[in-house]
């Protein structure tokens, strides 16, 4: 899937864009859609065009040395029991560095990049863009870059796709509210529209990105804090079978990520007409918010 058309704010365009595919055996087990053996699973990041500061990412999907070096040893990219089980689809069109290019734009228009968390599926194009700013909670950062215990953790977090990132900006967690959640605000170089949002239980330093659009509208690209659109915009949680143990596969604390997935799901049902909430894998979202007709 390529570029949306944007949406208008006074200050910003949203481009919704599809940085990476997999295709998981399960078919519709997996994205409640598909008609024959394999499902879809998308990699919904963010492109913002700002006034002031520049081209903004969130999260960037795979990248350009994930789609040429996917297995190099001995350190690979993306290991391959996961490259099996998720059936990943590297292709470099899907890439953000050339969905960018395609809108008339540079690697280095993008000056910042604002991300869910570090997982492979979400970090591999940071080195895409040597000149961004990259933004991320502490203690995220401090996980994926530190000793990897457990079958999970060694394979999530790729230090392959981190190391030749040199401008990092990391983040505690404040307390400032933001609809009932703590945010961080005030993101060093960016607008004050674009907040982080913690949301720990995919990992602990996982964060949803809230941006603040024309009309006073927020959209909330809530990562992995859920998977499945059934998830959200009902008091009933509804989730696929394969989405609903993948979640559970990845999770580092299901207590904290059922709770703060709950109170997404009251957000999205009880603020309807504040808050858009997408997260990163699930292709209906993405269509809809494409199409400027979002869930």
């Amino acid at each position: 899937m390529g570029p949306s058309n944007a949406q208008l704010g006074a200050e910003m365009r949203i481009h919704h864009l599809n940085c990476g595919t997999d295709c998981p055996l399960g078919g519709a087990l997996f994205d409640g859609r598909s008609i024959g053996p394999l499902g879809q699973i998308v990699c919904h990041c963010l492109l913002i065009e700002t006034d002031t500061h520049g081209l903004l990412l969130v999260d960037t999907g795979y990248g350009l040395r994930d789609v040429a070096h996917p297995h190099r040893r001995p350190a690979p990219r993306i290991t391959l029991p996961w490259r099996l089980m998720l059936n990943i689809r590297l292709h470099e069109r899907e890439t953000a560095i050339r969905q960018i290019e395609a809108l008339g734009h540079r690697a280095s228009d993008v000056r910042h990049i604002v991300v869910t968390h570090l997982d492979f599926d979400h970090a591999g194009g940071l080195e895409d863009f040597p000149n961004a700013t990259v933004h991320v909670m502490q203690r995220e950062y401090d996980d994926a870059t530190g000793p990897h215990t457990g079958l999970v953790a060694r394979n999530r977090w790729r230090t392959r796709q981190l190391n030749d990132v040199a401008n990092w900006r990391r983040y505690g967690a404040r307390g400032e509210p933001w609809f009932g959640f703590d945010a961080v605000r005030d993101l060093e170089g960016l607008p004050p529209e674009i907040l982080l949002v913690p949301l720990p239980g995919h990992t602990w330093g996982h964060a949803g990105v809230a941006v603040r659009q024309d009309e006073g509208r927020w959209l909330l690209h809530a990562g992995d804090a859920y998977f499945y659109r059934g998830e959200m915009r009902s008091a009933r949680r509804k989730c696929t079978p394969g989405l609903r143990a993948y979640q559970r596969l990845m999770e580092v604390d299901a207590d904290s990520r059922m709770g703060n997935q709950a109170r997404l799901r009251a957000l999205s049902v009880e603020r309807r007409d504040e808050v858009t909430i997408t997260c990163t894998h699930d292709p209906v979202e993405l269509e809809r918010c494409q199409a400027g007709n979002p869930l």
